[in-house]
């Protein structure tokens, strides 16, 4: 069943960072919490969502 990505709620896409996450897929994990996050009108809310998920590319350390 294809699903208009327009119907999709905050949740829907937190749904989906979760799966993401576990699937160790940390970057879409983190794309997805942020629609999320843009699409939860509670700030602080929002806030969490990022914290939770944050942008691998910046968390991420360097090792030789």
């Amino acid at each position: 069943m294809l699903v208009d990505p327009a119907d999709l709620t905050a949740a829907d896409h937190l749904n989906g960072a979760r799966e993401m996450a576990d699937a160790g897929r940390p970057f879409l994990a983190h794309l997805l919490a942020e629609e999320a996050a843009r699409l939860t009108a509670a700030p602080a809310t929002a806030a969490e969502i990022r914290a939770t998920y944050p942008d691998p590319n910046l968390t991420r350390t360097e090792t030789d």
